[in-house]
């Protein structure tokens, strides 16, 4: 059962996460510009450029999920063992909870820098980015 609750916990994070990348876009003020007839094209392009920089945040989330789910699970066995509540069932709910947190925080991370990155490469093509 802990399992299928670190399963869903982790594919609900994995998933907006890549949402968020995928339908995600700056604000872009094109009055007066002379570059609005390429904020398409450029929008297009500096997608896949953020994507490249931030290593895409289902990837991370997926990274940060294993990393901390085998980080959870050596400290809850040490705790489970440590108090009698058994290592299986320490190293069980570790897993869990480092799993779900560190995934969670991984795509939050890689998320930051998809914005900053598509942000950053709309303003360097000349265009008036708002958020």
């Amino acid at each position: 059962m802990k399992i299928l609750v670190l399963t869903v916990g982790l594919a609900a994070a994995m998933s907006s996460a890549c949402v968020s990348q995928t339908q995600w876009q700056p604000t872009v003020d094109t009055y007066g510009s002379s570059r609005a007839q390429f904020v398409n094209r450029d929008t297009q392009e500096c997608r896949q450029l953020a994507m490249q920089v931030s290593g895409g945040s289902t990837e991370q989330a997926a990274r940060g999920a294993v990393t901390g789910g085998l980080v959870g699970a050596a400290a809850g066995a040490a705790l489970g063992a440590a108090t009698g509540g058994g290592a299986g069932r320490g190293a069980a709910i570790g897993a869990a909870a480092g799993g779900i947190g560190t995934g969670a925080v991984r795509g939050v991370q890689s998320n930051q820098q998809f914005q900053q990155a598509f942000n950053q490469c709309m303003r360097n093509r000349g265009h008036s980015v708002l958020g």
